[in-house]
């Protein structure tokens, strides 16, 4: 029997590794703690050899012998009656999933129980004597449960329901007495007259139940240790902490304690950074072994007494922040106590949502009504005051900065189009309620680092919205809560936000980590402004794979002069104003091309259908023509002959009407306008001493003659349709560029399906390919991303489809884009391949195409470091869920 059992303090252990295995979980933690040289109390293992057979062994002798080595440790005797050593017993099975009751305070005699009280006072002694009881018959009832002896048990319940009512309250020491003397009739005649005598019975009962239970030999042990106390006298005190900050991850202490205080999980006492010096120098040194031992930030919970600190509890913490877990992750990687390969594994790609926006405080939202539910178009939190219109909010943003009043606005509307752009980039959320996840108002939300709620249920009546029973009107405080995971909700009113701060929250450094692990795939940024050019070089992209060339137009000093290019009668009109809208491309792109640096700019020509970008009510139009008629002075411009021009253009299906490489089939000048000023801020750019590196896309090829023919023009009749190379070359000769022409690249956005399965004959003009999977995905399965969520519900009741295709890829679209991939390649084998959709921030999607053999995915600025911890572990072998 000597050698089952194991003794283990912080002074040290001597269990060898053969009897390590047979100690259970609760013991190896107790053994590991006592190792690391913690304040841990301590204590002996019976392990699972004999745990389960103790019926006919005499225990006395082995307890007295391990008794005196934790009496001289804690300063208390066993069976004392004036300063008693109290015992607890820990049933330590070897599966995570068993659980036992707690067995306290064994000791508490008819001896013992006054020097006991004389410490922590009679109310506080009797109730821990009915806690020990109650913990007794727990076991005595899970013996009649597996005895089946259905009386017994019956009568355990309701003896233990009498207890709980008692241990579980505040009553008076005479109460407790009362019920004390009215249970222990219940146990062996001198039960209460002898500690040794108390404890064995409680052993060999558990060791009876552990047999019953078939945790034989192998599976349980048990394990026994001291009781200490944070009220047993003046110089006690109890306390818990985390062992840093939970939402900063600074590394302070945080937590509270109480002086002379049994128990302080549950409340807050005083701040732990003002316990006594002596105290916190050990509470800080604690922290920081069992935060290295286990490499993340832990909680701590302990107690005083007599002046000596003893560590009671310590478990994970599962409300920390990711900004917390950065810090700590990056604290212990400057220590290197953890390498660049555990750094990595140690983040899921998804927990960098919640570090790259801003979250609410959850202590501000107590009380505050709430409407649950939608579909999260874009994570975060948002504050704002409700606006119905595009106009409406931005007037309501310049009225604010005038008068330095809050400039918090959300957007309120069915839906978004392009002319709304400017308005969620002022605003702080979007609320809709046609669409989803790929919606035009979720794509642009995450493209700008806004949030976006899709709220299906929501009516919207002029400048009110209908949730339910509630209704919200324009100016209304709401605050916006759209998490990763779980449902999104509305708050009426403002609540707080903690914002993030890319620079001290450790994401930067933690960043630049994970692409050591990023080599031969990379993730490039959809970005048209050098704002969002500069935070995706921070976030870690390499170059823009989407440059949306349409968003350029929509500022409003110049979406007048670009519908006054659309609505000109003849070339020599729209030529006139073309040229100046280069001016204004050129500056864009030699910003963005001077802040990528070298780094390869892929920029696509005009995309969306002309009439997106005219007048859509009543107040544009009337600014429009204000502008028409300001611009020629002389001319009549008749309101009504505007408007007809407008509606003429008005398409049925746009999205597969005039639009993409189609207008420049049309109107050779527009794309001809931006390829020139694409390549003067180029050459412009290398003029100065920079690098860089372009790539221009046309989007939406059907075939390979659409392509040559933008590409190279054509000559008819006397005509001639100039290409984009000619247009290069134009450049080169104004500019009088000297020695050889700038290094660029012309190809294709692959989104038709006709596309993918001629890419073969394509490939003989595009030098590289992307693919478009927001469009594909519409023109393969023939549904649209803006009210495929009407329906979807159904389709996912009903097993049609496995999950929302417009997240992840669908398998039809996956096979267009192989296909794509080896016919490119086989006609030209040096063919570069990525992914621009929405879908290239999905870790799952990512994983298709690295294993595809795609070069890169490009997504919003927002989703670049998820993207690049995504393609780091999966280069690591990790299988991300």
């Amino acid at each position: 029997m000597t050698k089952n059992i194991h003794y283990f303090s912080s002074i040290g252990t001597n269990l060898t590794k053969e009897a390590y295995e047979g100690i259970g979980l609760r013991g190896k933690q107790a053994v590991d703690l006592a190792q690391l040289g913690l304040p841990i109390l301590p204590g002996f293992i019976i392990d699972a050899e004999v745990a389960a057979h103790l019926e006919n062994v005499d225990l006395k002798p082995h307890l007295k012998t391990n008794f005196k080595k934790l009496e001289k440790e804690v300063k208390k005797v066993f069976n004392d009656p004036k300063n008693p050593m109290l015992v607890k017993i820990v049933i330590s099975p070897n599966l995570a999933i068993v659980h036992y009751p707690a067995l306290h305070n064994y000791g508490l005699t008819d001896k013992t129980i006054p020097g006991f009280n004389t410490f922590v006072g009679e109310d506080f002694g009797y109730h821990e004597i009915l806690f020990m009881i109650k913990g007794f018959l727990e076991i005595e009832l899970k013996i009649a449960v597996i005895e089946k002896n259905q009386k017994k048990e019956e009568v355990l319940k309701e003896r233990l329901e009498k207890l709980s009512n008692f241990v579980d309250s505040s009553y008076k020491a005479d109460k407790l007495k009362e019920v004390f003397n009215e249970y222990r009739s219940l146990f062996p005649k001198n039960y209460f007259s002898d500690g040794y005598v108390q404890l064995e019975y409680a052993l060999k009962q558990i060791s009876k139940m552990l047999k019953l239970d078939d945790l034989d030999d192998e599976d349980a042990a048990i394990l026994i240790q001291p009781m200490v106390y944070g009220n047993y006298g003046t110089e006690s005190a109890s306390g818990s902490f985390y062992t840093r900050n939970i939402v900063t991850g600074a590394d302070v202490l945080e937590g509270w304690f109480n002086q002379n205080v049994f128990d302080t999980a549950d409340t807050v006492g005083k701040d732990i950074n003002n316990i006594a010096p002596a105290f916190l120098k050990e509470l800080r040194r604690t922290g920081k072994i069992v935060e290295d031992h286990y490499k993340e930030i832990r909680y701590i919970r302990f107690n005083i007494e007599n002046k000596k600190v003893w560590l009671i509890e310590q478990r994970p913490v599962m409300t920390k922040s990711t900004q917390a877990d950065i810090k700590t992750l990056l604290d212990l990687h400057s220590r290197k106590l953890i390498d660049d390969e555990y750094l990595v594994k140690a983040i899921k790609p998804d927990q960098l949502n919640e570090i790259l926006h801003p979250v609410i405080n959850v202590s501000s939202i107590k009380g505050m009504d709430k409407i649950l539910g939608g579909i999260s178009g874009a994570p975060g939190a948002a504050i704002g005051r409700l606006y119905f219109t595009t106009e409406g909010l931005i007037e309501a943003y310049r009225s604010a900065l005038q008068k330095d009043e809050d400039t918090r606005l959300i957007l309120c509307m069915s839906a978004t189009f392009a002319e709304d752009v400017k308005a969620i980039e002022v605003a702080t959320g979007v609320l809709s309620c046609e669409g989803g996840y790929s919606a035009h108002a979720s794509v642009v939300a995450r493209q700008y680092g806004k949030v976006s709620l899709v709220k299906t249920d929501m009516k919207i009546r002029g400048k009110k919205a209908i949730i339910g029973d509630i209704t919200l009107n324009e100016g209304d405080y709401v605050t916006l809560n759209v998490p990763h995971y779980g449902d999104p909700q509305i708050y009426l009113g403002k609540a707080q936000l903690i914002e993030p701060d890319h620079e001290d929250s450790g994401l930067l450094d933690y960043v630049q980590i994970v692409k050591k692990f990023v080599k031969d795939f990379h993730v490039r940024v959809n970005a048209d402004s050098p704002r969002d050019s500069a935070l995706a070089i921070k976030f870690g992209a390499e170059g823009i794979g989407l440059c949306r060339t349409e968003h350029m137009f929509f500022d409003e000093k110049r979406i007048n002069v670009f519908r006054e290019m659309i609505l000109a009668d003849s070339d020599a009109k729209r030529k006139s104003t073309l040229s100046k809208l280069k001016k204004m491309q050129f500056k864009d792109f030699y910003e963005i091309f001077d802040i990528m640096n070298g780094k390869e700019v892929t920029v696509r020509l005009l995309d969306a259908p002309l009439h997106e970008f005219l007048p859509h009510n009543e107040d544009e139009m009337k600014a429009f023509v204000s502008y028409l008629r300001n611009q020629n002075p002389k001319k009549r411009v008749p309101e009504k002959e505007v408007i007809a021009s407008c509606d003429a253009l008005a398409e049925f299906n746009p999205m597969l009407g005039h639009r993409g490489c189609r207008i420049a089939v049309s109107y050779p000048e527009i794309y001809q306008m931006q390829m020139e000023a694409v390549i003067g801020a180029a050459y412009k750019l290398r003029e100065d001493g920079k690098k860089v590196s372009v790539e221009v896309m046309i989007p939406l090829i059907m075939n390979e003659d659409e392509l040559r023919l933008i590409m190279y023009g054509k000559k008819i009749e006397g005509d001639q349709y100039l290409g984009l190379v000619e247009a290069e070359a134009t450049v080169r000769k104004e500019m009088n560029v000297k020695g050889p022409g700038i290094d660029y690249k012309i190809g294709t956005m692959i989104e038709l399906p006709a596309a993918a399965l001629s890419a073969g004959e394509i490939a003989r003009y595009a030098e590289f390919f992307s693919f478009g999977t927001n469009d594909l995905t519409q023109t393969t399965l023939g549904l649209s991303r803006d009210d495929f969520n009407s329906f979807m519900p159904d389709y996912t009741q009903f097993d049609i489809l496995s999950g929302n295709p417009f997240q992840k890829l669908d398998r039809n679209v996956m096979e267009l884009i192989v296909t794509a991939v080896r016919r490119g390649k086989l006609t030209r084998p040096g063919l570069k391949k990525g992914l621009c959709g929405e879908h290239g921030a999905v870790p799952e999607n990512i994983k298709f195409c690295m294993d595809v053999g795609l070069d890169y995915v490009s997504c919003s600025a927002y989703s670049v470091p998820i993207a690049i911890l995504a393609v780091a572990q999966f280069n690591l072998g990790v299988e991300i869920q």
